[in-house]
């Protein structure tokens, strides 16, 4: 990892823990959750936000405009709400992909689940995550929240990575260990 990556990283971190614990204290988690899930979805949506809180071209104060018309129109939290004008006025907006992601992870650590990014050759049907995720739980012994993505040049099977285990069950993958073995052998 870059260093700029991790002091971006670490940065985020501290206003995630931040969020997290005044929305603890005010038992407002649930609320949380919802507004960094709309926020990501914004932006993944949105090229105008996304290009709003990575250019410089933006003062402090458009930034800060803006994230309040964007936080009023998601009828975000008055925390996310004010966290977002506080990193527009410190010019953090930057962050928010990373914010958002430490936030979840605090929320599904404190909400004893754990996350299991998911990668198939084709979209997997909502009975089969909850099959997968069933068979994770029995595994690992949290409940397992699944984050599926498509990558159709795995021709087939998954790659599940739950915490810092990785499972590849992929034909790619496996058509790669045979062609290496077939080197092997001649």
């Amino acid at each position: 990892m870059s260093e700029t990556a991790s002091i971006s990283s670490g940065v985020a971190s501290r206003y995630a823990t931040a969020v997290f614990e005044l929305a603890k204290e005010a038992k407002k988690l649930p609320a949380i959750e919802s507004d960094v899930t709309a926020l990501a979805d914004a932006l993944e949506t949105s090229s105008d936000f996304a290009n709003l809180i990575s250019s410089p071209v933006y003062s402090r104060s458009e930034q800060g405009d803006a994230v309040a018309a964007i936080a009023k129109a998601l009828g975000l939290n008055t925390i996310t709400a004010g966290t977002l004008g506080l990193m527009a006025q410190n010019r953090r907006l930057f962050i928010l992909p990373q914010l958002i992601d430490a936030v979840r992870a605090l929320i599904a650590e404190e909400k004893g689940e754990i996350t299991a990014e998911v990668v198939s050759a084709k979209k997997m049907t909502k009975a089969q995550e909850i099959k997968l995720a069933s068979a994770l739980k029995a595994a690992v012994g949290k409940t397992v929240k699944i984050n599926a993505t498509v990558d159709d040049a795995l021709i087939g099977g998954l790659v599940v990575k739950v915490g810092s285990v990785m499972i590849d069950s992929s034909i790619a993958s496996k058509l790669s260990n045979l062609q290496n073995t077939m080197k092997e052998v001649g």
